[in-house]
């Protein structure tokens, strides 16, 4: 499991898209997102951190071991002030190489190579994937690719591109385009050639909406915030599911099928005489980016990585987010999110089962089965894996591993994992 560093963790942005609630940016994924959070009228509740950037990459083979990775892992911490490094700039250049190596791969490249990158940071996977193209692969795919990465931030796109300017022959094939990856109009037109898209830790900061129900077998209803009438702090208001998001992510997960089967009268009965509530999160705004997505780009190859798991949860709910703070060098973890204003560390695991039926559904697949005249096949072929096996299949997991074998990359994040998704020959 991934461990928590002392400097508090990611400082995360959280997002209502509900009653009394409105971002004051457009969509900004994970550790890039530089936007807050905003009730009308308000400050803003929580506000995101800044990008770490390591100075030079970490010299595994040197450490003795865990120990005194995890002592270097906390001098840089400290040093730097940054609270959270992603996993492709600790183990740079390793990671993005892995990724790099996994497309070679798989893509098909009789066509010019093109990828996308949504949420690119600090540029730093960016950078690594381009070095690797342009050692590895034949000259002609180099010198014909493309990298485009999609980034809200225009601080971060500048940063962006002097890292990969490092390298001057990346920057004829590097560009940034600085806008909201949600918004359908700036993708233009419908791209037919194949391409990749890359989402590393993009997902566990995305917006979600949660539903909630009275007991076992009671309708599901949407939850909005609203501020209390003493104006010092914010409630839940249940409303009848109206947003067509919400209704298609709780059709995908069957819940209304779920709750037929289990409306029998033995079953009302005993939610009657023994209630429990129910609450669910669900990745609304993952589903709006794979609509965007898979409309624009219907022969998108996908490439994301994210956690599958988060320790310490205390807010209640499936798929619930992890919500923390530091104060005097401690952290401590909040049961309720409302209860979370100013900077605080939140971020959701993804459901990576939930993820491939969202990716079906928004390749019109999942859509086509309601049908049962179509005899259509998957649009997609999809697999997800542990890091460590998606490591150690593309990757370089020497590079990473210390003196006695350790092996941070491969034994420390045994919750996150990476789901590919390409498309089949019924994509027309």
């Amino acid at each position: 499991m991934l461990p928590r560093s002392n400097s508090s963790g990611k400082l995360f942005p959280f997002i209502f898209n509900k009653l009394k609630v409105t971002p004051n940016e457009p969509f900004a994924p994970s550790f890039q997102a530089l936007f807050s959070t905003r009730i009308v009228g308000e400050k803003p509740i929580l506000r995101s951190g800044a990008v770490g950037v390591l100075e030079r990459s970490i010299k595994f083979n040197q450490l003795e071991g865990r120990k005194a990775y995890m002592k270097h892992l906390d001098k840089i911490y400290k040093q730097s002030g940054i609270a959270w490094f992603t996993p492709v700039e600790l183990f740079k250049p390793w990671y993005a190489q892995g990724i790099a190596e996994a497309i070679l791969r798989t893509a098909n490249l009789s066509v010019p190579l093109k990828i996308y990158e949504i949420g690119g940071g600090s540029g730093t996977c960016a950078k690594g994937i381009l070095d690797y193209i342009m050692l590895n692969a034949p000259p002609r795919i180099y010198n014909n690719m493309t990298y485009i990465s999609v980034e809200i931030s225009p601080t971060l796109a500048e940063i962006q591109k002097q890292t990969v300017g490092e390298v001057c022959s990346h920057l004829s094939k590097f560009k940034v385009e600085h806008r909201d990856a949600m918004d359908r109009s700036g993708w233009g037109d419908v791209e037919q050639q194949p391409c990749w898209v890359i989402m590393l830790e993009v997902l566990d900061n995305l917006p979600h909406d949660l539903i909630y129900s009275e007991s076992q077998v009671s309708p599901w209803m949407e939850v909005w915030v609203e501020k209390q009438l003493d104006g010092e702090g914010l409630s839940e208001l249940y409303k009848p599911l109206q947003d067509s998001l919400i209704k298609h992510c709780v059709e995908i997960l069957e819940l209304d099928k779920n709750e037929t089967k289990r409306s029998s009268i033995v079953s009302k009965a005993w939610s009657k005489l023994f209630p429990k509530p129910r609450r669910c999160w669900l990745p609304t705004a993952c589903m709006k980016l794979l609509e965007v997505l898979h409309a624009a780009l219907p022969k998108m190859s996908l490439i994301a990585s994210d956690f599958s798991f988060l320790p310490d949860v205390k807010v209640p709910g499936e798929r619930a987010p992890l919500v923390s703070t530091k104060k005097d060098g401690q952290s401590s973890d909040y049961s309720n999110y409302l209860d979370a204003k100013g900077d605080a560390d939140i971020f959701f695991p993804t459901d990576f089962w939930l993820l491939e039926r969202i990716d079906h559904y928004c390749s019109g697949w999942l859509k086509l089965q309601k049908d049962k005249s179509s005899l259509q096949g998957r649009k997609r072929r999809t697999i997800t894996l542990d890091t460590s096996s998606f490591m150690e299949e593309f990757g370089l997991p020497s590079k990473t591993r210390t003196k006695d074998g350790y092996n941070p990359l491969l034994d420390d994040f045994k919750n996150t994992k990476f789901y590919l998704s390409v498309p089949t020959h019924n994509i027309k």
